[in-house]
C-alpha cells in the first residue's frame, strides 16, 4: 500500500503546473503551519522560537525555523528548485495558418525531451499581471482543461522517424491550439478565467504543461510517475522535514529556487543573493554582527536536493560500473571531480552519520568518466554563502520528460533524513572537525 505521504506529494504535483504554482502552494501550507510571512521590502523583526518564510518574484520562496538558544547558532540549510523543462509561451503567440490551423509560438524552457511532448493534451498556466486599483497585481492562472496538443509527423510522412529522431522546437514543438481561432483567442481564455478584462492583463509568464495526471503502477505498485517529479519531489521532502523537526540551537533553513533548468543565473535562481540575503538579514535582526554571522556560517551545513538518474532498465551501460543507483534503495548522494555537485569528503562524512542516525539507506552517484552529466544547485548557491555542502537526490528515470518515473519509497527516506538534519545542530569545533549534536 502506498504511504500517505507518497498520495499526498503526488496531488502536491499534480496541483502545481508551474514554479509559480509550486511556490504559492509551499507559501500556502507554511501559513497554515503559523508560519509569518516577510516582505523583502518590509523591516524584519524576527523573534527566537518563530517560524517564517519570504518569496521572491513569486516562485522561489526561502522558510526558516528560529531555534529559542541561538547563543551559538548555525544554519541547517536544505535546497531543492521549483522549475522544470517545459515550453513557454512567447509574447506574441499566435499564429494563424489561414482558416486551417491557429498555433501558438513557443520556446524551450530548458532541456527538455521534446518527443515526450507530443500526441498528448496540454493546456496553459502560469502567472498573469492584471491592473488592479492602480496597482500591478499577480495572479495564477491554469487553464484546467485540454486545451491543446503538438502532433507529430505520421510515420508514412517520415519514415526515419524511429531511427533519427530530430526535433526543430521553432517548426516541429509548436502546438495546434484550435482551427480558425478568432485574433486574441488565448488572451481572451485568459481573461475569462481570472474575470478580468483584457485591458486589465499588462504582462505574463506562461507555459504549457502536461494534463495527464499522477499514477501509482507496477506490480508491486513500487513506482510513481509524474510530470515534474524533478524536482518537486524534492520540494516536498524538505517541506515535510521542515514543518515536523527543529533544534534549538540552529535555524532550520528551507530554500527552494526558481530558474535551475536554465542555469540559475537570476534574481531568483540558486546563483543569486537570495539565501544570503535571507542569512545576512536573520543574523542582523538577532542583533549580532557580520562577524557574528560569518562565525554562523562557518558552522552551518546545506543539502543541496535535486533528483538524480536510476540506471536504466534497457540501457544499463550508461551509468557508471559501481556508482550507480536503483529506485526504491534510498537517498542517492552526487560527486563529481570537476565540482558539479559540490559534495566533497566532510559533506559526504556528515551526510552519512545523518542517515545513520535516521535509518536511511544511501545511495552513490557519480557519471561515468566519458559522459557529461548536468549541473545543480549546490556549487552555484554556496559561490554566494559558503559552508559545508552535499549534493543528494532521489534515483529516476526519464528525467527531463515531460511523464517521469521514481520509487514510492524514496520519498519517505528523504523525508526522515530531513527531519534529521533539521533536527540537529552543526558546529565547527576545531580544524577539519564538525560536531553534530542533538
Amino acid at each position: 500500500m502506498i504511504a500517505s505521504e507518497v498520495r499526498e506529494m503526488l496531488s502536491f504535483i499534480d496541483g502545481n503546473p508551474t514554479a509559480y504554482h509550486t511556490t504559492a502552494a509551499v507559501r500556502d501550507i507554511l501559513l497554515k503551519a503559523g508560519f509569518a510571512e516577510l516582505l523583502e521590502s518590509r523591516k524584519w523583526a524576527l523573534e527566537p522560537g518563530k517560524d517564517y518564510f519570504v518569496c521572491r518574484n513569486g516562485s522561489s520562496i526561502i522558510a526558516f525555523r528560529m531555534g529559542d538558544q541561538l547563543e551559538n547558532y548555525s544554519f541547517n540549510v536544505a535546497a531543492a528548485h521549483t522549475d522544470s523543462p517545459c515550453f513557454r509561451i512567447k509574447e506574441n503567440a499566435e499564429i494563424h495558418m489561414g482558416q486551417n490551423y491557429t498555433k501558438l509560438n513557443t520556446e524551450g524552457y530548458g532541456g527538455m525531451i521534446c518527443a515526450t511532448w507530443m500526441d498528448r493534451p496540454l493546456s496553459v498556466a502560469g502567472r498573469v499581471l492584471v491592473q488592479e486599483n492602480g496597482a500591478i497585481v499577480s495572479r495564477l492562472v491554469a487553464l484546467d482543461r485540454d486545451l491543446l496538443m503538438i502532433p507529430s509527423v505520421a510515420i508514412h510522412m517520415n519514415r526515419e522517424v524511429n531511427d533519427k529522431a530530430s526535433f526543430n522546437k521553432q517548426v516541429d514543438m509548436l502546438p495546434v491550439l484550435g482551427g480558425a481561432c478568432e485574433e486574441g483567442a488565448l488572451k481572451k481564455l485568459i481573461a475569462e478565467e481570472l474575470k478580468v478584462s483584457e485591458e486589465q492583463i499588462l504582462g505574463s509568464d506562461l507555459f504549457l504543461y502536461v494534463r495527464e495526471k499522477a499514477t501509482v503502477w507496477g506490480c508491486n505498485e513500487e513506482f510513481i510517475s509524474c510530470g515534474r517529479l524533478d524536482d518537486q519531489q524534492c520540494v516536498y521532502g524538505i517541506l515535510k522535514g521542515l514543518l515536523t523537526a527543529k533544534n534549538a540551537r540552529s535555524i532550520g533553513v528551507a530554500a527552494f529556487f526558481d530558474n535551475e533548468e536554465v542555469g540559475s543565473g537570476t534574481k531568483q535562481g540558486a546563483a543569486s543573493t537570495f539565501l544570503y540575503d535571507v542569512l545576512h538579514r536573520i543574523a542582523q535582526s538577532l542583533g549580532g554582527s557580520d562577524e557574528d554571522f560569518h562565525r554562523a556560517v562557518a558552522s552551518s551545513f546545506m543539502v543541496s536536493a535535486d533528483n538524480a538518474h536510476a540506471v536504466h532498465p534497457n540501457h544499463p551501460e550508461h551509468t557508471d560500473v559501481n556508482n550507480c543507483t536503483y529506485m526504491n534503495k534510498g537517498v542517492v548522494i552526487k560527486t563529481h571531480a570537476g565540482q558539479k555537485y559540490t559534495s566533497d569528503g566532510m559533506s559526504v562524512a556528515a551526510a552519512r552519520e545523518l542517515a545513520a542516525r535516521a535509518g536511511v539507506p544511501l545511495q552513490y552517484f557519480a557519471n561515468r568518466s566519458d559522459k557529461v552529466g548536468g549541473s545543480t544547485l549546490g556549487n552555484l548557491a554556496m559561490a554566494q554563502v559558503s559552508m559545508n555542502c552535499v549534493d543528494i537526490g532521489l534515483p529516476q528515470l526519464a528525467m527531463h520528460s515531460c511523464y517521469e518515473t521514481a520509487g514510492a519509497e524514496d520519498t519517505l527516506s528523504l523525508i526522515k533524513l530531513m527531519q534529521e538534519l533539521y533536527g540537529s545542530h552543526f558546529e565547527e569545533t576545531a580544524f577539519g572537525t564538525l560536531s553534530i549534536s542533538k
